[in-house]
């Protein structure tokens, strides 16, 4: 059971998935668990917290991961990027601003550099930067996003950029998803919300338990919870999450200091009503709670039969 692309080839792995690097959520135990299953786990660097990188980069033991930033908060700690390319990532992901200002710095330490875009203006700026694979990301997918949608995004990013392997995201939870993937053009998947509701996520297992039993319906786009957690993040970014009555109490409105202490506090014991959960509108297609370990090669046998299957919808003249 293999399926080989650009991607496959480019990273050196068996499989064409790799695990988005989710803030707080894509520890050290599921990058691992990802790679050592065939793929490729990406830790969340997220908003730079030093400390906790280096701890989940430990945690991931002698696994060949990644890492991923938010390229315009490593732009606020650019010592950060440093001290990760110290311990040798296999490669390393920047979302949400311009890569060429650490494009060769990541290169020149041996690292692949993978770009995620969410316009065709974008793809381009990152293949002109020297990004090795790009991924377009549809505003289907959970966390932070645009407005385009996966299907047509990354077709047209494929037609692009034809010597640069692109990565499908947003949607995608599936081996249906990878098979469709893959027919766009596409040379592999970027999952985040499937990863989320797998053992071992670090995401609140009330999260977990939501995102398995949710549908897509549920999620939303919005900022209140980025003013609760004191990020500005730049347009046209926007927070996918389900809806809950704090969302629904503040959407639009200026928080009060009482709003986030409340907050804080629902955070800190994990109370989804209050407390996003951070998730895509995938989660209508995931209904259980695997090891990840278990749910890559899963994935991939799905998408190998349906790819076999679509000979179904051809006849023979």
């Amino acid at each position: 059971m293999a399926i080989s692309t650009a991607l496959t080839e480019r990273l050196g792995i068996e499989h064409p998935v790799l695990c988005a690097p989710m803030a707080r959520v894509s520890g050290g135990k599921l990058a691992a668990a990802v790679s050592q299953a065939g793929g490729l786990g990406l830790i969340g660097g997220g908003y730079c917290d030093q400390e906790w990188i280096d701890t989940e980069l430990s945690a991931a033991g002698n696994a060949r991961i990644g890492i991923g930033f938010i390229t315009w908060r490593l732009e606020q700690f650019p010592d950060v990027l440093d001290r990760a390319l110290e311990r040798e990532p296999a490669a390393v992901m920047l979302s949400f601003g311009d890569e060429g200002p650490f494009a060769g710095k990541i290169k020149t330490a041996g690292a692949t550099l993978i770009a995620q875009v969410q316009s065709l203006e974008q793809a381009k700026r990152a293949a002109g930067a020297g990004a090795d694979i790009v991924i377009a990301q549809g505003g289907e997918a959970g966390g932070h996003g645009a407005n385009r949608g996966t299907f047509s995004l990354v077709a047209e990013v494929v037609d692009a950029l034809p010597r640069i392997p692109v990565v499908a995201a947003g949607g995608i939870a599936d081996g249906r998803g990878l098979a469709a993937a893959l027919m766009l053009g596409a040379s592999g998947v970027l999952l985040g919300t499937r990863f989320v509701a797998t053992e071992e996520s670090l995401a609140p297992l009330a999260a977990k338990q939501a995102v398995a039993a949710e549908s897509g319906d549920v999620t939303v786009k919005g900022s209140t919870f980025d003013k609760a957690r004191g990020f500005s993040w730049p347009a046209p970014y926007a927070l996918r999450t389900f809806r809950n009555s704090f969302a629904e109490r503040w959407e639009g409105k200026d928080l009060t200091e009482t709003a986030i202490v409340e907050f804080e506090e629902a955070a800190a014991i994990a109370n989804m009503d209050i407390a996003p959960v951070v998730a895509g509108e995938a989660s209508g297609i995931i209904r259980d709670i695997p090891s990840a370990a278990d749910l890559v090669p899963r994935i991939v046998a799905e998408a190998e039969q349906k790819l076999r299957g679509a000979t179904a919808f051809c006849s023979t003249p």
